[in-house]
């Protein structure tokens, strides 16, 4: 619906335009190649002066000109401009010199001229070359064109328009022609970026694709002969030719390489590209043609050019209803300039839209494609992204998940063996002391049989909560399964770690669990172990669980360290309260 109501938007504002130019295009008038169009045919040594003694033709067709001048002579006064001042422009480039005449009713004649190469300041957007007559005091009585070694009379284009209406053409043209090349320009760019970026071929081939047509425009619009003056002519005409057909076997590969294998059937993608290959092959002698051979080849092109656009249109076909998101933005992109492009073999637009004819609407067709495969790669891209993060986030999310306790929320053996790692391995920089504490629930299945093991789980989720509070930098927290919980922390060594894990289990007995088992009291048992510096943790594991078993062994509610080299030997109460009153507020 957006899309539909985009372009009734476009086709209106193109109305609106049309409307509003309407009044200044009325009087550009074509010169078709008619009765009304005479012309004779010399051999190039002729002088311009033997235009008196000529006997003209007046028919719609003209042979024995290529290797010679052909002649043109027409009245102005039969197609009239409604402007007192007439320019005469020539759409046709591919000669060796172009002589004009203007003979005034006074019968003065005066002649400008310029040469394939040499176009000075009659060149004009859209590959055309305007002449005006500098005498406006007499009406003209007749214009006569000299071409010498001209390719093809039938691709000859004349019009007549007046001075004021070729100015604005002028001015037109080139704010739309520069325009186009802008987009095309910025298209090409992004395109190159987002195939380096993302490590898409056929992206690389549509931003090709986009320097070409560029290129293009810039020779046919003449803009180029700002820069290279040189090219004007035939070497213009001929290199638009080659970049014309070039294009065409780029789009091909763009659009070929663009579906994934298996969308479409291998030999309707190996038929477009052949046809692709075929339009270049064809076009090799239609660049290099300066005869009119090239009417001959011309129509062989059409027709190749017509079947790979078929080829291409029907392989997008394929892959969309095979559900390929790529054809349909690639259908989107291209259906305004292949359209463009079959309407310019099948129909003769001429000099229309302003004198720039078919090439302006390949052109705009073309900076279309561009912004809207630009775009739609974009909303690929940023769709990708999207998707690449919330697959990261989900394997982070996964990955957090695989080091957490389901119950408890707090870590389990392995972010514990994770954390652990991590705080040795800083404790090994510094040389600091790292502990470990291994705390068991005493009695706990008592617990689970008398009450159930859903308020086991609360007393479970009790504790992991208060030891939580110790969790930060320094301090990891752990549930290891059933009922037994772990501390590593680094900076606490001697009496310090042995107060500190006292004051835990003292912490932990204090909890509230009336709501689960009623005034039942929930002890712990404590084991320690500690070693300075990078240590094994396993061997300060089984240090832990030694003294940890002492500590069962010994009562319960309890802590108990280890000494590797000496039997365990639970600290005295005595001990632990004199310590534990002077460390209160540095292990809280």
């Amino acid at each position: 619906m957006v899309r539909s109501m985009a372009i009734k938007a476009l086709l209106r504002g193109i109305a609106v335009l049309s409307a509003l130019l309407a009044p200044w295009m009325a009087n550009a008038v074509p010169v078709p190649r008619d009765s009304r169009l005479c012309h004779a045919v010399t051999a190039l040594s002729a002088p311009d002066a033997v235009l008196p003694q000529l006997r003209f033709t007046c028919t719609p067709s003209a042979t024995g000109y290529n290797h010679g001048s052909l002649w043109v002579r027409l009245d102005p006064r039969r197609y009239p401009t409604g402007g007192d001042a007439v320019t005469l422009l020539v759409h046709h480039t591919r000669f060796d010199r172009l002589s004009v005449a203007f003979r005034y009713a006074n019968g003065t004649t005066e002649w400008q001229q310029v040469r394939s190469g040499a176009f000075e300041d009659h060149w004009r957007p859209g590959a055309q070359i305007a002449f005006t007559p500098n005498d406006r005091s007499a009406p003209l009585a007749s214009i006569t064109l000299r071409v010498d070694r001209l390719t093809s009379y039938q691709l000859l284009r004349l019009r007549l328009v007046s001075a004021g209406e070729a100015d604005i053409e002028n001015g037109l043209l080139s704010a739309l022609i520069g325009a186009a090349l802008t987009l095309l320009v910025a298209g090409a760019l992004y395109n190159f970026s987002l195939a380096l970026g993302i490590r898409r071929q056929y992206l690389a081939w549509q931003g090709a694709w986009a320097v070409v047509v560029f290129f293009w425009g810039a020779i046919w619009s003449q803009f180029g002969l700002l820069v290279a003056p040189g090219m004007a002519g035939t070497i213009a005409a001929q290199s638009c030719t080659a970049l014309s057909v070039l294009s065409v076997l780029l789009a091909t590969l763009s659009t070929t390489t663009a579906l994934e294998r298996g969308m479409v059937p291998q030999p309707l993608r190996l038929l477009a590209l052949l046809f692709g290959f075929a339009v270049a092959l064809i076009g090799i002698p239609a660049t290099l043609s300066r005869s009119t051979v090239l009417e001959q080849i011309a129509p062989v092109l059409a027709v190749t050019i017509l079947g790979n656009l078929l080829l291409v249109l029907l392989s997008l076909c394929w892959a969309i209803r095979r559900g390929s998101i790529e054809a349909r933005d690639l259908l989107a992109a291209w259906s305004v300039p292949m359209a463009a492009l079959a309407l310019t073999q099948v129909v003769d637009i001429g000099s229309r839209l302003w004198g720039g004819g078919s090439q302006i609407l390949v052109l705009f067709a073309s900076a279309w494609q561009t912004i809207w495969l630009s775009i739609a790669a974009s909303r690929r891209l940023a769709r990708l992204r999207a998707e690449r993060d919330l697959a990261r986030a989900a394997e982070a999310r996964a990955s957090e998940l695989a080091e957490r306790d389901p119950l408890t929320a707090i870590r389990n053996r392995r972010g514990l063996i994770e954390a652990a790692q991590v705080l040795i391995t800083a404790a090994g920089e510094d040389q600091a002391t790292i502990g470990l504490l291994l705390i068991d629930i005493d009695r706990f299945k008592a617990i689970n049989d008398e009450h159930g093991h859903d308020a086991g789980d609360v007393v479970l989720c009790a504790i992991a909560a208060r030891l939580a509070r110790w969790e930060g930098p320094r301090c990891a927290v752990a549930r290891l399964g059933g009922e037994e919980f772990a501390m590593v922390l680094t900076h606490r060594s001697g009496a310090a770690l042995t107060a500190f894990a006292d004051h835990v289990r003292q912490e932990i007995a204090a909890c509230d669990h009336s709501a689960a088992i009623g005034a039942q009291p929930v002890t712990v048992s404590v084991g320690i172990a500690e070693a300075t510096g990078a240590c094994d943790f396993g061997q300060l594991y089984r240090d832990a669980d030694r003294a940890l078993y002492a500590a069962k062994r010994g009562g319960r509610d309890r802590v108990c360290r280890i000494d590797p080299t000496a039997d365990v030997q639970p600290p005295s109460r005595a001990m632990l309260q004199a310590t534990a009153e002077t460390l209160a507020q540095r292990v809280g």
